[in-house]
């Protein structure tokens, strides 16, 4: 099952909030109560928890224990039976200094069915299930070369993550003629051959037991990744995995960006792509018809409560709590929400336009 951007932004942003509470002892409860399991059966197996808890020896800890299990059993009585995916609850006093009392209790369904049943009992909430689930399961290997350099990274999700580059020792071209002419070229091609079997082989250990890996694209300029691509030089298991060849101007960081710019035919499928997508229109509004977008806060949001609004544009480093006003009002009216990194060019763009921008339905 995929975890849409929103759904991963909500529960990246929940796993946040429980990251910043600790206990003093092994006093915060977590719960994970698996899809299709009898929630009453957890609300018994907490109350005989309770039970075993009056045998903590430290009288605080053991109050602090019985308490935040009976918050969670209030809380787990306001669900009738267990939602769809499962539930993750988590209970316990994180007041700041010793003595005090704060008892809070979190909970959530996850995107993804939860198989695991858990209870623990901790200085830390249980999250490691819920931090799988923030995690970019798919990914694309990208290879950008020319004669000179080749850079290997990795598109997960939004973001371009550099995994290995290197330089080649091919000199450059003479013009020299006779035997030191042909020497000369006999050197170059051995270099050039040299320098593709060091970027195969870091596409093999990079490249060929990665898991959640789709596919490799392979980009550059000129015919010299079709000369590596189609030289031999690849192991046969991981030339399987190519998908596409780019012809690209740049190559290096810049080039890493174009391509990931042409790979729109195979990405298509991708967040990163949507997002490029309805940035660009955006931006291509923004120059040629402005008054079919807005950007700032105040503008946008007189735009949504007028229902004017056919996208709204909300950068994920604007603050959680306007996210989700502005996200309510756009459900009232049917207007679509994206969530934009700032992975890419176009995310950090918005970001230094304010974060929150909108495409309009109608030319204001």
């Amino acid at each position: 099952m995929t975890v849409t951007a929103a759904q991963r932004y909500k529960l990246r942003k929940f796993v946040e909030e429980l990251e910043k509470h600790r206990g003093r002892h092994t006093e915060l409860v977590s719960v994970y109560i698996p899809a299709g399991y009898d929630i009453n059966k957890i609300i018994n197996h907490l109350a005989q928890e309770q039970g075993t808890a009056t045998n903590i020896k430290s009288a605080a800890t053991r109050k602090n224990v019985i308490d935040a299990l009976e918050r969670m059993i209030q809380h787990l009585r306001l669900f009738q039976k267990t939602p769809e995916h499962g539930l993750a609850v988590f209970s316990g006093n994180v007041a700041e200094r010793e003595g005090q009392q704060d008892f809070k209790v979190w909970s959530i369904e996850p995107p993804v069915p939860l198989k695991t049943r858990i209870y623990r009992c901790d200085k830390e909430f249980q999250l490691d299930l819920l931090r799988e689930m923030c995690e970019e399961k798919e990914a694309y290997g990208l290879v950008v070369m020319d004669r000179r350099e080749g850079d290997i990274a990795l598109l997960k999700g939004k973001s371009i993550v550099p995994l290995a580059s290197a330089k080649s020792n091919v000199p450059g071209k003479t013009k020299a003629g006779g035997q030191s002419a042909h020497r000369f070229e006999r050197l170059r091609e051995g270099a050039a051959k040299d320098f593709y079997k060091k970027i195969a082989d870091l596409m093999k250990e990079n490249f060929l037991n990665m898991e959640g890996l789709k596919g490799i694209i392979v980009g550059g300029p000129g015919p010299t990744k079709y000369e590596f691509v189609e030289g031999g030089y690849i192991t046969n298991e991981v030339k399987k995995k190519i998908i596409a060849i780019k012809d690209l101007s740049y190559t290096g960081p810049f080039g890493l960006q174009e391509l990931l710019d042409k790979s729109e035919d195979v990405l298509a499928d991708q967040e990163v792509m949507a997002e490029k997508k309805v940035m660009g229109r955006f931006f291509d509004l923004l120059a040629k018809k402005p008054g079919m977008v807005a950007y700032g806060k105040d503008v946008v949001k007189q735009h949504l409560l007028n229902g004017a609004v056919e996208v709204v544009l909300l950068s994920e480093d604007v603050d959680e709590n306007l996210i989700k006003e502005l996200s309510d009002i756009a459900e009232q009216y049917s207007t679509e929400v994206m969530l934009i990194s700032t992975e890419t060019r176009e995310g950090v763009q918005l970001k230094e336009m304010g974060g929150i921008a909108a495409i309009l339905r109608y030319e204001a």
